[in-house]
């Protein structure tokens, strides 16, 4: 086994081909974060992407694409806006973790969405979580079916909010993927709004982010594709959402609505009308990805398993690293193990978040 490490961009269209096998011949790996398109894509706007490519007799068997930073650390490509990671390998190629590390020139590699129980670094897994999904593999009636069994009144207070949308704004059209670049536009700026209006980071503050999401709209071929949707009424956008798409995995990531019309659920409209595209296609599930969301318990039909953590070499690096992350993580813990200060820390960033709206809407004077 030896291992060579390059740019994605660099990669052979016979290591790309190789690649997507590994993904269509294992479910595991069939998440389109997790393919050579999204890692070139991240690498275009992020020069320190490189992806290790392990190689036996000649053949490539395991892609394990990271992002290199100070002190050798390195953590996920695209790490706060991928929601699921791993070495895409053919069984057993890569059983341990410190040989890939150390050919990579990595002291520390930080993961937030590994695939649940992947070698070689599910062994590092410092906390789990269940990421939601939407299985549509029985198709799109079976779906709802199952979504019915947990709420009764759901989908008929959908089919009811569709019809009032209708008749007070307009009719309802829907466009599973929406070219216009304008509307790709409209969904930065909602998403925007809502993390300001509940005090939360807001992603599309990072002009890489923009131009990641703008590339991968862009992209018409390949998997995945930088997929947009868009709910209208009449003529008005009343939901959008971004996400990436491959054969067997639809992996949701950002979606936004106009608040104006926060009273008919038009987001979940949406997911509905995207969940019966995505069944028509022969997708498999609908990732809603890791996070608390009334949004994703209704939605949902199992969960997932993706492990937060880090793995290291003894070093300097891996020192300062440990030093860093420990006492931000035991924070995490003792706030998420601990209902009333989980409710406490949203209702402090969602105060936090009307201050800010309220000072940003604010005359200068």
């Amino acid at each position: 086994m030896r291992f060579k490490v390059v740019s994605p961009a660099d990669l052979r269209p016979g290591e790309v081909a190789a690649w997507r096998a590994i993904q269509e011949d294992s479910p595991e790996y069939a998440n389109p974060f997790l393919g050579p398109d999204f890692a070139q894509a991240v690498a275009a706007v992020r020069p320190r992407v490189c992806v290790a490519v392990a190689m036996e007799a000649g053949d490539p068997v395991a892609f394990f694409p990271f992002e290199r930073g100070p002190l050798g650390v390195g953590h996920a490509v695209g790490l706060g806006v991928s929601d699921c990671q791993a070495v895409v390998q053919r069984p057993g190629a890569v059983s341990e973790a410190e040989p890939l590390l150390r050919a990579c020139g990595l002291t520390v590699w930080e993961f937030d969405n590994l695939v649940g129980d992947t070698p070689p670094f599910s062994p590092f897994a410092r906390r789990l979580h269940a990421a939601a999904v939407m299985d549509v593999s029985d198709g799109y009636e079976r779906y709802k079916a199952r979504v019915s069994e947990n709420s009764r009144r759901f989908l008929g207070d959908m089919r009811r909010f569709t019809r009032k949308l209708a008749r007070d704004i307009g009719d309802i059209r829907f466009v599973f993927e929406e070219r216009d670049p304008n509307q790709l536009r409209t969904l930065m700026r909602w998403k925007s709004e809502q993390y300001r209006r509940t005090g939360r980071r807001d992603r599309f503050a990072q002009p890489w982010i923009i131009e990641l999401l703008t590339r991968l709209h862009r992209a018409n071929a390949g998997s995945p594709v930088g997929l947009l949707s868009v709910l209208y009424a009449g003529d008005h956008p009343v939901a959008t959402h971004f996400g990436l798409w491959s054969e067997r995995v639809f992996a949701t990531w950002f979606p936004a609505y106009d608040t104006r019309f926060a009273r008919y659920s038009p987001g979940m409209m949406l997911y509905l009308r995207m969940a019966e595209e995505a069944a028509g296609a022969g997708v498999a599930y609908m990732d809603l990805a890791r996070g608390a969301g009334q949004y994703k318990e209704t939605l949902k039909t199992r969960d997932l398993t993706v492990a937060e953590g880090w793995a290291a070499l003894p070093s300097a690096g891996a020192m300062a690293h440990w030093m860093r992350r420990v006492p931000v993580g035991l924070a995490y813990d003792t706030v998420l193990k601990r209902p009333y200060l989980r409710q406490a820390a949203r209702q402090t960033l969602n105060g936090l978040g009307a201050v800010r709206t309220r000072w940003t809407e604010s005359p200068v004077n």
